[in-house]
């Protein structure tokens, strides 16, 4: 039996666009967020993702949420897990496709995008911002960098109001 226990998000934040941005070119395409259906979960294919995206899916206190590009809105360009906890959003998982990750990406800003997005929810929610989070150790400096996220204590972390207006400010324009 295969155990995936989960010790902290370790997604890199690996440029801060003001929505996806072609590695090579430069051209920055649109995206949309939407909610992931179980008619979409057929897409997930284990080759190119590493968590159990149905799992998720199927945890009622959780949703799940897309990251496509307007253009080509059948090519999941990342995924989001969150919870809302009744005074701020918990994001459980955050994956970018195999196609964004390491050196060979195709685009840059997928995790800044949707994490922006979680913070959105927040806002909209009445959170004021507020998301919380497990990072793994070794990234904690690189949230706190590129998210403006504080660390609470052991591996919570939390991204407050101003930080999280900075942020999606930045990826949603409306």
């Amino acid at each position: 039996m295969k155990k995936n226990k989960q010790k902290g998000l370790d997604f890199i934040i690996d440029k801060i666009t003001n929505s996806i941005e072609n590695t090579s070119t430069g051209e920055v395409f649109d995206t949309e967020i939407v909610k992931l259906t179980i008619k979409d979960s057929i897409q997930i294919k284990k080759s190119v993702w590493i968590f159990d995206w149905t799992k998720e899916l199927k945890d009622k206190s959780k949703e799940v949420y897309k990251l496509t590009t307007t253009n080509n809105p059948s090519i999941i360009q990342g995924l989001i897990s969150i919870e809302d906890k009744q005074d701020h959003i918990f994001m459980h998982l955050i994956e970018s496709a195999k196609f964004n990750k390491g050196v060979d990406k195709i685009y840059f800003g997928v995790p800044g995008n949707l994490v922006a997005f979680a913070c959105k929810i927040s806002v909209d929610k009445g959170y004021e911002g507020f998301v919380a989070f497990d990072a793994k150790t070794a990234l904690i400096r690189h949230y706190e960098h590129s998210l403006g996220a504080t660390h609470f204590r052991g591996l919570r972390m939390y991204i407050q109001t101003s930080a999280a207006i900075k942020l999606i400010s930045q990826y949603f324009k409306s």
